[in-house]
């Protein structure tokens, strides 16, 4: 199933994280794709916001992985962006499908092995200006939780 949602906004991106962060359930892989700057970090702001992390939420590009505990529930987010050129065992297979928790993989092209079946995958696409598209897809009781 696709369900495609427009936000004109980065307050309306958020807001829709963190309603994906009240309907989803632990365990549930997320996986985001887009051009640079498509708003990727935005939705996870919004999905950490919605479990009531607090702290600074960043793109973790450099660090490839942050885990967020101080919450209702953990939030994984992985950014395999610079994992392109990797072929050793880094361990983020542990963390991936996290049980109790979220796990949000950007640029998840790069770690195909690693991609759970418990997925939603959601493209994003820039717009102009703040407007943005996202289109959900995957298993039907799962985005029609979203709508």
């Amino acid at each position: 199933m696709e369900l495609e949602i427009i936000t004109t906004s980065s307050e309306e991106t958020i807001q829709l994280g963190e309603k994906l962060a009240k309907v989803l359930p632990n365990g549930l892989t997320i996986l985001l794709t887009g051009d640079l700057g498509a708003g990727k970090t935005t939705l996870v702001r919004g999905i950490a916001k919605g479990l009531n992390i607090q702290g600074v939420v960043q793109s973790p590009t450099f660090n490839i992985m942050k885990l967020y505990i101080k919450g209702n529930r953990p939030l994984i987010h992985i950014d395999a962006y610079r994992l392109a050129d990797i072929d050793t065992d880094i361990g983020l297979d542990e963390y991936i499908g996290y049980e109790t928790g979220l796990t949000v993989i950007e640029w998840p092209i790069y770690i195909p092995k690693l991609i759970p079946d418990f997925k939603i995958e959601v493209e994003i696409t820039n717009l102009g200006d703040s407007k943005r598209r996202l289109l959900f897809k995957g298993d039907e009781t799962l985005l029609k939780e979203v709508k």
